[in-house]
């Protein structure tokens, strides 16, 4: 669709938002074609027309002058005038987390030289760097664009006592299905479209376009390209194999739902890499042989932990037995990390001489190890590695683990009472969760890993629901707090997914389309990001759904007789598949 059929279509829109409120209008067009950062243009008038014209003739110019073939258009205006100072800004950024202001800024009270809030994002203009963890006003940023947004303006007097406006806004978007999009106005949803349901369609969607950008990411050598910062499309030059493993693990999460052949290519040629260039044979004291996942110079607990995991899943997926042999060296190799006796794990040997470096890393490894031998376990009823995890959970529990509110541990704990469904394990899972909940109500940043744990959390309480014997542990569990805060933070996940209206302002729109940034990070893109985003998803998917009666059993069953986890029945899966028709035609 042309930019003028772009703009017919959605002139309507803006005239009826507009209607109701007093002139003058300022507008913002905003003009992209998917691969290069946005051109933005703004115009003022006493009248609508008058400001349409002005603003859409700018855009098309624009347009011809780059040769920019139009694809996506977002038209914003401002609601809302506060004149302020550049004292109080400053003081303001100090008070927010780096990248959460989300305000638009005028230099003049004309508006004759304004920002929206996501040009003033995307362009770092309020961004110290990674090791300042507050927002801050970055004059040589904010320059940079001034003079690329409006040519030959003048150095900006950044004074404190200077005035500065701060502008609130709102907005539509406009793609090639002509249809506009309604966006929030200023605040934590700011820019983003407007959802009236976070249901199992809009679940789908995400999952088939963050799935598809890691896919995309896996090199022809099976290596990923790692991340990217998004304000300048600028490579992470650093590389870390369990992300390497974790993004394999919820590729094969979403393969699992949407059979795309693409995405199981990419997954073979990650696994391939992995067993090419990442994992090691290594000969213990005892001459024993096993396998390590070497990252760098280390071997760590959670690198050997997150393979079997991710190995159990595509044995499960697929039927394969061409890793058996590397799973059980690979397990093997977990085994030697365990204290028999305490059930304790060291955390990190040095490679190759197997010399302990770190007793304990991070807590994340636990959890990790006890899940993913559980994983093995229910494919292989393999006493050994139940009898490593049984071990495990007696430290996890004496340490009071749960203590650590991680996401792993609630997978581990989810995963144990499929087997053993004892008091002591239901009660180490509810207050991973529960004492948890005070925190994430206030924490306004997406964190994907918390919702993990929630979606982890919710299977465990679905399953105790069930479990006649063990039911009576909810009577002090707060259903109704945990579920409406677990669809805070569905909601919340959706502010950090890359919409077109949100990619189309930074560098390169079309690398990190349908991926997932840490605002807190300056809009960081790395696969583990997307891997933690995306696992959850599927979780909230698989929930969406048996909340729809679509039969998803529940796994109460004893362990001779116990489906692999996640091993959803065909009914269900269907389900899923039917929603994510949707994502698979959607032509962004």
């Amino acid at each position: 669709m042309s930019l003028s059929n772009l703009l017919m279509q959605t002139r309507p829109a803006v005239e009826e938002e507009l209607f109701a409120l007093a002139p003058p209008y300022t507008l913002f067009i905003s003009i992209c074609d998917g691969k290069r950062r946005a051109k933005v243009r703004h115009a003022t008038a006493d009248d609508f027309s008058t400001a349409w014209r002005s603003a859409a003739s700018m855009a098309r110019r624009a347009a011809k002058d780059a040769k920019m073939n139009v694809c996506w258009l977002r038209v914003d205006w401002v609601t809302g005038i506060e004149e302020t100072t550049w004292r109080e800004i400053k003081r303001k950024l100090k008070t927010l987390t780096s990248s959460f202001f989300r305000q638009g800024i005028a230099l003049d009270p004309d508006l004759r030289s304004a920002f929206l809030e996501q040009e003033i994002n995307a362009n770092a203009m309020f961004y110290g760097g990674k090791k300042v963890e507050h927002a801050v006003l970055n004059e040589k940023k904010f320059m940079a664009y001034v003079r690329r947004r409006y040519r030959n303006h003048p150095e900006v007097d950044f004074s404190d006592d200077k005035p500065v406006y701060v502008l609130s806004t709102k907005g539509v978007f406009t793609e090639g299905s002509g249809t506009p999009v309604p966006l929030h106005g200023s605040g934590r949803h700011a820019g983003r479209r407007r959802i009236k349901e976070f249901d199992e369609k809009i679940a789908a969607r995400l999952i088939v376009t963050s799935s598809q950008y890691l896919a995309r990411q896996v090199r022809a050598s099976g290596q990923f390209r790692y991340g990217r910062h998004a304000c300048f499309d600028r490579n992470i030059n650093h590389y870390n194999a369990l992300r390497h493993v974790g993004s394999l693990y919820a590729m094969l999460e979403a393969w699992e739902l949407t059979g795309d052949q693409r995405l199981k290519d990419a997954i073979d040629r990650a696994l391939e890499y992995l067993t090419r260039e990442i994992i090691k044979p290594v000969t213990l004291p005892s001459g024993k042989e096993v396998s390590y996942v070497v990252d760098g110079d280390e071997i760590k607990l959670g690198g050997n932990s997150i393979c079997v995991l991710m190995l159990a899943k595509y044995v499960s997926l697929t039927g394969s037995k061409k890793y058996d042999d590397l799973m059980e060296s690979i397990s093997l190799g977990i085994d030697y990390l365990q204290d028999p006796e305490t059930g304790k794990f060291v955390h990190v040997l040095r490679y190759p001489d197997l010399s302990l470096k770190d007793e304990f890393r991070i807590i994340y490894f636990d959890g990790e190890a006890a899940f993913g031998l559980m994983r093995l376990y229910g494919i292989r009823k393999d006493p050994r590695w139940l009898s490593i995890v049984e071990k495990a959970f007696t430290y996890f529990i004496s340490a009071e683990h749960w203590r650590a509110h991680d996401h792993w541990l609630s997978y581990c704990a989810t995963e144990m009472i499929l087997y053993r469904p004892e008091e002591r394990y239901y009660d180490f899972g509810l207050k991973n969760a529960t004492d948890y909940l005070d925190a994430m109500e206030g924490r306004i940043p997406a964190v994907p890993t918390q919702f993990e744990l929630m979606m982890a959390a919710e299977k465990l309480v679905y399953r105790l629901q069930r479990d006649k014997n063990h039911a009576h542990l909810l009577e002090k569990f707060d259903l109704e707090r945990f579920y409406d805060g677990l669809h805070k933070r569905a909601h919340h996940l959706l502010n950090s997914y890359i919409w077109p209206e949100f990619a189309m302002y930074f560098k390169r729109p079309s690398s990190i389309l349908g991926a997932f940034f840490i605002r807190r990070h300056g809009f960081r893109v790395r696969i583990d990001d997307v891997q933690h985003y995306l696992s959850g998803l599927i979780g909230y998917l698989y929930y969406l759904l048996r909340d729809r009666n679509i039969k998803i059993p529940d796994n109460q069953v004893d362990e001779d007789t116990a489906a692999a986890p996640q091993a959803f029945d065909s009914k269900a899966i269907a389900s899923a598949r039917e929603s994510l028709k949707l994502a698979h035609s959607s032509p962004d």
